[in-house]
């Protein structure tokens, strides 16, 4: 008769598999899908103070999935900064260097992102 492993050993039979695995170069974490030649192909954005209807992680999506980069810090080879409510320093320094400020409304607009045309109705 066979009897199951217990838990504690197939777990950690489990872990010492997975850990061999990256050692052996195994990625993990599962690519964000992005459109080659979409909206954004090439941009590099940087997402700043608290958007509208978007939380950041949801305007970084947006973004990738329209081909954009989004970055934390402005410099000169910032496409374009999403200002939201209280931006901070970023937008001075986006300012300073001449980078497009958009808004929200305006980054839906350059996605095509469906959702602002859902809220508009």
């Amino acid at each position: 008769m066979h009897l199951p492993e217990p838990r504690k050993k197939r777990s950690q039979r489990w872990k010492k598999l997975v850990e061999k695995l990256r050692k052996a170069g195994v990625n993990f974490t599962e690519p964000r899908t992005t459109v080659a030649g979409g909206a954004l192909s090439g941009k590099t954005v940087v997402i700043t103070g608290t958007l509208p209807t978007l939380s950041r992680v949801q305007a970084t999506e947006a973004v990738e999935r329209a081909g954009g980069r989004v970055t934390n810090s402005v410099s000169r080879s910032t496409s374009f900064v999403v200002a939201g409510e209280e931006p901070g320093s970023k937008l001075e320094k986006a300012k300073s260097l001449g980078v497009e400020i958009i808004d929200e409304r305006k980054l839906k607009r350059l996605i095509g992102d469906s959702t602002s045309r859902a809220s508009d109705s």
